[in-house]
């Protein structure tokens, strides 16, 4: 049996990840938009959405080196993602630095974000494949992004009601998170010559992953220091947030009197 150490295989992809956004998102002009732009890059990450379309690459068979462009381009909606949540949550804090809006306003950073994600699609469009695996590829990452939407307003529509179902929490972090994943192992199957079939499969595991790392990213949260977090402890508990954590203290009668509360303490967020 072969052990493989995963943080190094995908370190190891995120690096070729890194090297591409230099070279695909150069600093151009205003300088203080693509600064912007470049600022969570700079700051760090994990890369793991480009790793898993690197690997699914891999994994039917495929060149890395080949489809580098796709990987920069989920990364870049991604940081598109994060810039905007920031905003909507009112997160200072991002990756242990001052979040986008926070460096550069409400308008530099929504600027910022939109132009992430139009240049996404432009990137993606600079792989070499067959035409139509790169409509596939296109069309698809179209349809990603409208879900990511719709996954964002259901976790701020949460915010407003009483009561939130298990379901109704899957369906919002499917959409949120599960599906930018899904896509990522999806559109690098597609490219690296996958069949169909291998393509779904790689969408089915992608979106699993996703959710998985969503309800893992809800406790990290909550337990966490910050400065290993790089974000404030307890933020989803301080803005409302009906994770799978608050559903399930709910259904077991848990009371959390903190919940929705800006300005606590730790010992109030230990405590709880």
């Amino acid at each position: 049996m072969v052990v493989v150490d995963l943080i190094k295989e995908i370190s190891k992809r995120g690096s070729l990840v890194d090297q591409a956004i230099l070279e695909l998102l150069p600093i151009g002009h205003p300088d203080e938009l693509y600064s912007a732009m470049r600022y969570l890059f700079d700051a760090g990450g994990k890369r793991l959405r480009p790793a898993t379309l690197i690997l699914a690459t891999e994994a039917v068979g495929g060149n890395p080196k080949d489809v580098l462009p796709a990987a920069t381009a989920v990364e870049l909606v991604h940081n598109f993602t994060l810039i905007h949540d920031d905003i909507m949550d009112q997160d200072k804090l991002r990756r242990g630095l001052p979040s986008v809006h926070i460096k550069w306003g409400l308008s530099g950073a929504i600027l910022a974000g939109d132009t992430l994600y139009s240049k996404s699609f432009y990137i993606l469009g600079q792989n070499k494949a067959e035409p139509s695996r790169m409509l596939e590829c296109l069309t698809l990452m179209s349809i990603v992004c409208t879900e990511i939407c719709e996954g964002q307003w259901l976790d701020i529509g949460f915010e407003l009601e009483d009561t939130v179902s298990e379901a109704e929490y899957i369906e919002m972090v499917v959409k949120k998170t599960g599906v930018l994943y899904a896509a990522s192992a999806k559109i690098g199957a597609i490219l690296g010559g996958g069949t169909q079939k291998e393509a779904q499969a790689l969408w089915d595991y992608g979106r699993l992953i996703g959710v998985g790392f969503q309800i893992f990213d809800d406790v990290l949260d909550l337990i966490t220091p910050e400065d290993i977090l790089g974000k404030v402890r307890g933020s989803d508990i301080m803005e409302g947030k009906k994770t799978l954590i608050y559903i399930h203290a709910k259904e077991n009668n848990v009371t959390l009197d903190i919940f929705g509360k800006k300005n606590v303490s730790r010992k109030e967020i230990d405590n709880a």
